[in-house]
């Protein structure tokens, strides 16, 4: 067996980051990661669709109003994974789309042709009845998926 120069590791991650503690983690986990192997991060913030009962209860105009906290959210996502690049030495983008999470992620990963996925591991207890995202992101079983605590 002959000793083999390169990476064997990933150099495209897609990390789903939504501002709770563990998503730092995990964003701070892929950017590491991708520092080491030499890759990328495209760093995922999804945001739900308002149910159906809600934006139809809405007027159309209403409907494009932006939450002042989610604004400032984003705003401070988009920086940190600007600044965790640079400081790094690291490629990495943020997207902020709305829809279902995982069906987000997967179409990032999808798109990006990623090596792994980044989650970090949820705190909220509706999961253990519908699935995390890392659950479902596992079951879709095209990428390897990391949960970061």
């Amino acid at each position: 067996m002959s000793f083999e120069y390169g990476v064997d590791g990933p150099r495209a991650i897609v990390v789903g980051i939504d501002g709770s503690d563990t998503a730092w983690h995990a964003l701070h986990y892929a950017v590491g990661q991708a520092r080491r192997q030499g890759g990328r991060v495209v760093a995922v913030y999804a945001d739900r669709l308002p149910s159906l009962a809600f934006a139809t209860a809405m007027p159309l105009a209403a409907t494009a109003v932006v939450d002042p906290a989610t604004d400032a959210l984003l705003e401070e996502l988009r920086t940190e994974v600007e600044r965790l690049a640079l400081d790094h030495g690291v490629d990495a983008a943020f997207e902020s789309v709305a829809g279902d999470p995982v069906t987000i992620l997967a179409q990032v990963a999808e798109r990006e042709r990623a090596d792994a996925v980044l989650v970090g591991a949820s705190v909220q207890a509706g999961h253990r009845l519908y699935g995390s995202v890392a659950t479902r992101m596992v079951k879709l079983g095209r990428w390897p998926v990391t949960v970061v605590p």
